[in-house]
């Protein structure tokens, strides 16, 4: 197995809430003990229910936010907070919204030219220009756009622009941000498409944030499925989708639509909400919905298991039960 372009050992993000005049300082475990490799080429998706922790994990791969503890790890070498400088440009992110994240007063030209600027300021303008209009033929978009603004283009194509500019410093890794959920689903494949495109194009590693199944399972060769900051299950996506070993991942599989009418599935419906992040417990977090919760569960926290799928469960489910 090659050297894997970025690996997380023992990732975690606390937060310290409150702490007013007549409140305590609460703890929020907003990440807690996340571990991964990513390889070049391949893409690695993480899925789970919002506020799972999926963006923070989001940040702290990209080195916007620092990690309370825990290790990144870039082609070998630990990343140093005194390394983020120079890094950050091997790490990029596509976010969410493809309008919020562009500056509506700046030409597509000088958005795309704008990390260049930044961060290679020996480049000269007419070298800067060339690169980012080589940049707009790449993601799809036509010469005469260079010099149009945000709101005169369509989601489908802002989020074009935004995957060009994060493309511009030629990274190795790309963290796409729920990258196609804000576009509308005739949108949404052609923009996939134009990330695998790239990604064979150019050898790039994905780490994909979703909530949707059913473009994770379009996109992904590995999966995590997180609940509330921790890591329940991991593994190749055709075990996770094919026989799913934590309840979680098959409530989460039960509830992602078919397009083959015919293909019926029984829908668990979890009971109750997610427990608030707060209000931490000694065992299992998904105890409380679980359908198979035992005494066990309420009392011990399941570390992940061994064998192709890793699931936190203290009863994982059997293939026979799948």
């Amino acid at each position: 197995m090659s050297t894997p372009v970025i690996a997380v050992r023992g990732l975690k993000q606390h937060y310290y809430i409150g702490g007013g005049l007549f409140s305590k300082t609460r703890l929020l475990r907003a990440v807690d003990d996340i571990d991964f490799e990513l390889h070049a080429g391949k893409t690695l998706a993480v899925v789970g229910e919002s506020g799972c922790g999926k963006s923070t994990l989001a940040r702290m791969v990209t080195m916007i936010e620092e990690p309370t503890a825990g290790d990144l790890i870039l082609d070998g070498q630990p990343i140093m907070k005194e390394d983020w400088p120079r890094l950050r440009t091997s790490v990029q992110i596509v976010f969410q919204d493809p309008y919020g994240s562009l500056n509506p007063r700046q030409q597509i030209g000088n958005i795309l030219q704008e990390p260049l600027l930044i961060n290679q300021p020996d480049l000269t303008p007419a070298t800067r220009e060339e690169r980012a209009r080589e940049m707009l033929g790449l993601v799809g978009l036509r010469p005469e756009h260079f010099d149009r603004y945000p709101h005169m283009f369509s989601g489908g194509q802002r989020q074009r622009i935004a995957v060009g500019r994060a493309l511009m410093l030629e990274p190795k890794v790309l963290v796409l941000d729920e990258p196609v959920s804000a576009l509308d689903l005739s949108i949404q494949s052609a923009i996939l498409n134009l990330l695998s495109d790239l990604q064979e194009r150019l050898n790039l590693a994905y780490l994909f944030i979703s909530h949707d199944l059913s473009v994770v399972r379009h996109v992904a060769d590995n999966v995590i499925v997180m609940y509330l900051g921790r890591a329940v299950e991991k593994g190749p996506k055709h075990t996770i989708f094919n026989a799913p070993r934590h309840p979680y991942t098959k409530a989460l599989l039960s509830a992602t639509p078919h397009a083959d009418p015919t293909k019926r599935t029984e829908r668990i419906k979890l009971k109750g909400e997610m427990p608030s992040p707060l209000n931490a417990i000694d065992g299992c977090p998904f105890a409380p919905r679980c359908w198979k919760a035992e005494a066990t569960c309420r009392e011990i926290l399941p570390p992940l298991s061994n064998g192709e799928t890793l699931a936190a469960c203290h009863y994982p489910i059997s293939p026979n039960d799948a």
